[in-house]
């Protein structure tokens, strides 16, 4: 009988240590943005500005929202009433294309990207965040085109704010003052 017992606990033991895992979450993949897409925020077409764009899915929604500029992105993902609906979103990979025509083959989860803000490039709505894959991608569009490196969780409604009013990077200068460089 105690031959049987060590067996049926350690089955049992395995059993219930099963139930608690769960499939893997399955991420829903980026769409092309299309030539009539307008975007989330402000209304613009998509495609007629230059610079990275972004999707973001919402929890069970299919169809993701697209936005002209990382910058309507993340104006959209940081607001309290949006930050706990958002399942995941997408950005261009900037070292991927010409800033002008962004690669829709390019996009890159948002939450893994590295970005340079203050830089010198403009998008649909002025300033946007340059989005990397890579961070060594980051570091040489750092290099000719000004800027900070910032990691996702570094990217508030602070920052925003003070991209959107001017007061980083491009001919205006200006430091990130206490932000920590992406990892």
């Amino acid at each position: 009988m105690k031959k049987l017992i060590l067996p049926l606990l350690l089955i049992i033991t395995l059993l219930l240590s099963a139930c608690g895992e769960s499939e893997p979450e399955v991420l829903a993949a980026a769409q092309p943005i299309e030539a009539g897409d307008s975007c989330h925020v402000c209304g613009m077409l998509i495609t007629e500005h230059p610079g990275p764009k972004g999707e973001a899915f919402m929890e069970k929604q299919e169809e993701p929202l697209k936005f002209c500029s990382t910058m309507d992105l993340f104006t959209f993902l940081k607001q309290p009433e949006n930050e706990t609906q958002v399942s995941h979103a997408y950005v261009h990979d900037v070292a991927a294309a010409p800033w002008a025509t962004p690669d829709d083959e390019a996009f890159v989860l948002a939450s893994e990207a590295v970005y340079v803000v203050g830089h010198d490039q403009r998008g649909g709505m002025g300033h946007t965040l340059a989005s990397f894959a890579d961070k060594a991608d980051a570091e040489a569009f750092r290099e000719e085109h000004g800027g900070e490196m910032a990691s996702f969780a570094e990217i508030d409604l602070e920052l925003l704010g003070r991209l959107g009013r001017g007061e980083m990077g491009g001919d205006i200068g200006g430091s990130m003052g206490g932000m920590q460089h992406a990892q």
